[in-house]
């Protein structure tokens, strides 16, 4: 796969740990098990813009208040959704 940093094709898909903080602003959170990249060329460990949609729209959607320190990728976006669809994103 080619990288999104060094456009070598030498990306490859890995499941790996982020930390995000909240739309309040309130705390961070560890993301583990999170899908991923990691290039063989450059050493970069990426998310896909795709992904990162969708983890901070899920952290839009749902109750924050109940979202554990740490939380499995799978976990957060099973979580219930208090509202229907991110209204910021046109």
């Amino acid at each position: 796969m080619r990288c999104e940093w060094c456009e070598e094709n030498k990306a490859r898909a890995i499941s790996c740990t982020v930390y995000w903080e909240l739309p309040d602003g309130s705390r961070a959170i560890e993301i583990t098990d999170a899908p991923g990249f990691v290039c063989d060329s450059c050493g970069m460990e990426y998310q896909e813009e795709q992904l990162i949609n969708d983890i901070e729209d899920q952290l839009l959607l749902i109750n924050v208040k109940l979202v554990e320190k740490s939380i499995t990728f799978k976990e957060l976006m099973a979580k219930p959704k208090t509202l229907k669809r991110n209204y910021f994103r046109f």
